[in-house]
């Protein structure tokens, strides 16, 4: 039966239903749902909405809906020359169309998220004579309309054109507040744009925090009546005016560093694949380490105006939720991540249309829809294999993040690099460089090589060698299990179509990627398929450039080892993002306003001697006292969930003394990183941590992968202490480790403990958000803090020697990490002076920020890889002379 015609024409609507519609009168955004929600009940269609007239009356705006994106409400406008709903009212006649895409006046607004949509009937909303806006309903199938179906709409729309019309009245219809606010939620450049994140939660403190500090999510929820009131209220439309300003200022900004260094990728740009980005909580595509620093990556380039375009995969449930059960054991949760509450739109191609990718395997094709996400003045492109016409298994491909077999892992790869690629070309995007974050996209220089071959009518071996001069690959771990290896089957199962069209054998094919190509049992690596077809490769820190160099020796026949080309460019973490707001405050006291747009400059840093060490001190005690109350709140919540005794809630009420020397450990829980070396002499330890002179006391956090048993059983030896008690109250373990977690240890800890076992750390980044925030490393001299470290800018475990029997060097360690906590952490932090104040322990504090602040920052990373990597590739360089002897 056809919906519409189940309904009585005979009365659309009842009296009481156009009465209970009225009483809402002073709520227009409540007024409106209300009608579109009873319209596309009654009418059973897939979108009702209805478009007002502004009071220029020469545009519509989307003023309420049921189907289409609610974050569009108040934003999406358009003329009345433009679109099928603009035809409507310019004809003030109704419109209906079966296949809406094919109507000459067609219009698609990629924000709405109406690609799934097929038929439009669209009617006049008419009161006293004068138009008030148009209604209209849409469906996925095609649909004739019929004249009846036509008219009863048409009806429902006289019936509550009364309503509308006091809605539209009232309120004029949209206020600019709402549309700057959409406008400021829909770029990412707020999550790290301090005055514009703490607008948000202003609106509705309560809400924000439950919400996860997602503004998509708060103004979908928050009528513009209550927004208004709350505005009112608060003094915040001169907030809201500033922030909005701000923002448009940066980014139309011309003359940034990126437009004096590197105009040569303003036409081509840094195409930048990375199988995850963590830029905020609220989007939960990342893992952790590699994803955070993708995510710092895309920032940085964003403020530096490097032009650089973002390519991911969209993962529908992201990495796992953790919680922990009574005994202390991980589980794991994956929850289903909802688009429309995300700052996301299709990805519109040079034609127009929202992008569709189709990739051959010789299993069948594989199809993908692209989503953009606008990360300050860089995009960020996610594909998503979430769509119709492809099998179930194919649809879950991109529902997990590191999840599923070898299978799987192919399928997402293929998709990331073939699939990205291709997403660029749809675009008409054409990359000058093409930055390989790790192995995972490494098939995306396969498709780049044949799209060399088609336009430049080259062979393999030529076009290969000219894709390579454009190829930047970045290796990030030392650790075998870290470089993804695919079997034979698989890679001709998945690369088989693309093989043919690169015109090489399949044997050719493995031996791209395996370390020794006349070895037929070899599997393919990923890792050594970018290394062999990059100009550029470098590793993530100095010393890691040492050990990559060692590693992959064998890739490099007749070199030695120094020989290898693979350089380092050393890691760096996002500033704005990073640093606590009151450190922020801080700064531009003393180092001068607008100073975070040269933090790459260590002139900048030199300010921290000027700071009184009262004031630093003060400040840092407001932090850790802020990550006291957040470790209590979260730590209640999780005994709370386990179904707690009432005297333990109490207990962990008061856990932790922001008095106490505080240590944090947040990172994987991967047995190298050693979470569990401070363990290794449970009574040293207990004697430490209960000193009532000068008590210590841990918090921990961090997720181990849900295959990963021993990294596991790591975890659960942390988090038991919690139940032990010698320690129940000095050690503390919280759960679900993520960006806000880890956000809010980096900004309140005394000391970052890291003890990886050397040199498996490759760089690692969270001792450096600590340096920005006054905190002082303890680590062992790995990655980024080899390299750093001068013996007075924090602590160092070790002389930076290992030892061939692993059993001997963590014993080594761990006896050396008890020294030097004994000997020097624990001492130097309770030395007071006369005011109270560590002066030896602040001194170490500006030393730390003075070294370290500008080195360690994605600034200086991101401009390192431009001048270095990026114009190079790009054949930017102005000189360049080779010497041959």
């Amino acid at each position: 039966m056809n919906p519409i015609a189940a309904v009585d024409p005979a009365r659309v609507l009842t009296l009481d239903e156009i009465g209970s519609l009225a009483s809402g009168g002073g709520k227009p955004a409540e007024t409106l749902m209300k009608v579109v929600a009873l319209l596309a009940g009654r009418f059973q269609t897939d979108v009702c909405s209805a478009y007002l007239l502004e009071p220029d009356r020469a545009n519509l705006v989307l003023a309420a809906t049921v189907g289409l994106r609610p974050q569009c409400v108040g934003t999406l406008r358009m003329a009345l020359h433009e679109g099928l709903a603009g035809l409507v009212a310019e004809q003030v006649h109704p419109v209906a169309v079966e296949q809406a895409k094919n109507h000459p006046r067609f219009k698609y607004f990629s924000e709405a998220g109406e690609e799934d949509y097929q038929s439009f009937l669209g009617v006049p909303v008419i009161d006293r004579g004068v138009l008030q806006g148009v209604l209209v309903v849409q469906t996925k199938e095609p649909r004739v309309f019929r004249e009846d179906e036509i008219r009863m709409l048409a009806q429902a729309a006289a019936q509550v054109a009364p309503v509308i019309n006091e809605a539209r009245n009232l309120d004029r219809f949209i206020a600019p507040i709402q549309e700057r606010l959409w406008t400021l939620a829909r770029n990412l450049w707020w999550c790290w744009d301090h005055d514009t994140s703490s607008l948000f939660r202003d609106i509705e403190p309560v809400r924000w925090r439950a919400l996860n500090h997602n503004p998509v999510s708060l103004l979908a929820e928050t009528s513009l009546a209550a927004l208004e009131q709350r505005a009112r209220e608060l003094v915040l439309h001169s907030r809201i005016n500033y922030a909005y300003r701000r923002q448009r200022e940066y980014l139309e900004a011309d003359r940034t560093w990126g437009a004096r260094n590197a105009g040569i990728l303003r036409p081509h740009p840094v195409a930048y694949f990375s199988a995850e980005f963590g830029l905020h909580v609220s989007i939960p595509e990342y893992s952790g380490g590699l994803g955070v620093l993708a995510g710092d990556h895309v920032k940085s380039a964003s403020d530096l105006g490097i032009p650089l375009v973002g390519i991911g995969l969209f993962y529908g449930q992201g990495y796992f939720r953790q919680y922990l059960d009574i005994n202390g054991w991980q589980q794991e949760e994956y929850i289903h991540t909802d688009v429309s509450q995300l700052p996301m739109e299709p990805a519109i191609g040079k034609n127009g249309e929202p992008v569709k990718l189709e990739i051959e395997t010789r299993s069948g094709m594989i199809h993908a829809k692209v989503w953009r996400m606008r990360v300050g003045r860089c995009d960020l492109l996610l594909l998503d294999s979430n769509v119709e016409g492809n099998a179930p298994e194919d649809r879950e491909v991109t529902s997990r993040l590191y999840g599923g077999d070898s299978r799987t892992r192919i399928r997402q790869e293929l998709l990331l690099g073939v699939g990205g690629f291709r997403a660029l070309q749809a675009m008409g995007i054409t990359p000058g460089v093409l930055h390989l974050n790790e192995g995972h996209s490494g098939f995306a220089l396969l498709e780049a090589i044949v799209r060399c071959m088609d336009d430049e009518g080259l062979n393999f071996e030529h076009a290969s060698s000219r894709v390579s001069r454009e190829v930047v690959f970045t290796t990030h771990t030392p650790v075998p299990a870290g470089h993804d290896r695919f079997h034979p089957g698989l890679v001709e199962e998945h690369l088989g179509p693309l093989r043919d069209r690169l015109g090489i054998s399949h044997e050719k094919l493995m031996e791209l990627g395996r370390e020794n190509p006349s070895n037929p049992h070899e599997e393919f690596c990923m890792t050594v398929l970018g290394l062999k077809l990059s100009r550029r490769a470098n590793a993530v820190s100095s010393l890691h450039g040492e050990v990559s160099r060692a590693m992959w020796r064998g890739l490099y026949p007749g070199k030695l080892e120094e020989e290898v080309p693979i350089g380092h460019i050393t890691n760096g973490v996002h500033v704005p993002t990073w640093l606590a707001p009151q450190m922020f405050r801080l700064y531009d006291r003393h180092f001068g306003t607008g100073w975070h747009v040269r933090s790459s400059e260590p002139e900048i840093w030199e300010g921290i001697d000027n700071v009184d060490d009262g004031e630093l001190w003060e400040t840092h005690l407001n932090l850790k006292s802020r990550l006291v109350d957040f470790v209590r709140k979260r730590t209640i919540e999780q005994a709370t969930r386990r179904n707690e005794s009432p005297e333990t809630l109490q207990k962990l009420s008061r856990i932790l003394s922001p008095d106490a020397l505080t240590i944090g450990f947040a990172r994987r829980f991967a047995t190298y990183k050693r979470a569990n070396l401070l363990l290794a002499d449970m009574e040293r330890l207990a004697s430490m941590v209960n000193d009532p002179k000068h008590p210590v006391q841990f918090i921990f956090a961090g997720k181990a992968h849900p295959r990963d048993e021993p990294g596991k059983r790591v975890l659960q030896e942390i988090a038991q202490l919690m139940r032990n008690s010698k320690f129940s109250e000095k050690f503390v373990f919280v759960e679900d480790y993520d960006i806000n977690v880890g956000r809010h240890f980096v900004q309140g800890v005394d000391v970052w403990l890291n003890n990886p076992r050397r040199p498996l750390e490759a760089s690692g980044t969270s001792g450096q958000k600590v340096v920005l925030n006054g905190g002082l490393n303890l680590s062992v001299l790995d990655g980024w803090w080899a390299e750093a470290y001068d013996g007075l800018n924090g602590f160092a475990i070790g002389t930076g020697k290992t030892h061939s029997n692993m059993d001997a060097h963590d014993a080594r360690d761990g006896a050396d990490l008890y020294r030097v906590l004994r000997d020097e952490v624990i001492p130097l932090y309770y030395q007071r002076d006369r005011d109270g104040l560590p002066r030896g322990w602040i001194k170490r504090m500006k030393r730390t920020i003075r070294t370290l602040g500008w080195r360690f920052n994605a600034d200086r990373m991101v401009m390192d890889y431009t001048l270095k990597c990026y114009i190079p590739a790009a054949g930017g360089k102005s000189s360049d002379m080779r010497v041959t002897l």
